[in-house]
């Protein structure tokens, strides 16, 4: 953004895009310096390089000695959680370390698997 944080956002971000949405949600959450803090997917709207920068720099690098619970479809990042929940039907199927869970239950080895399999696709494709 032009302006950084200092940038005037519209009535309901209505200048924003979701993924510029998701990133100020981010942004106020680490300027909030809550001890606990929830994201709700923040890597669902952006491409996969800025997921990793926003990993890296929020996740591991502003909010480090902070709890994080993060909810989220993307498996990238989670082999650096401490504690994985994996849910179904609003119900706890699986729990415990990324090694743990991948080796003891079809759930979370399925989703792993699958998005290996996305990633060889996407690393071995030719752009047209």
């Amino acid at each position: 953004m032009e302006f950084g944080d200092q940038t005037e956002i519209g009535e309901r971000g209505i200048n924003l895009s979701g993924s510029q949405k998701q990133r100020i949600q981010l942004a106020r959450a680490i300027y909030q310096d809550s001890d606990i803090n929830l994201l709700d997917d923040v890597f669902s709207a952006v491409d996969a390089q800025t997921g990793s920068e926003i990993f890296k720099e929020c996740v591991r690098g502003a909010l480090m000695g902070k709890s994080v619970i993060l909810v989220t479809h993307q498996v990238d990042f989670l082999h650096n959680a401490d504690l994985i929940l994996v849910m179904r039907d609003g119900m706890v199927v699986q729990f415990g370390k990324y090694n743990e869970i991948l080796n003891a239950g079809v759930d979370f080895a399925a989703l792993d698997t699958a998005h290996e399999s996305s990633m060889e696709l996407v690393e071995h494709s030719t752009p047209t």
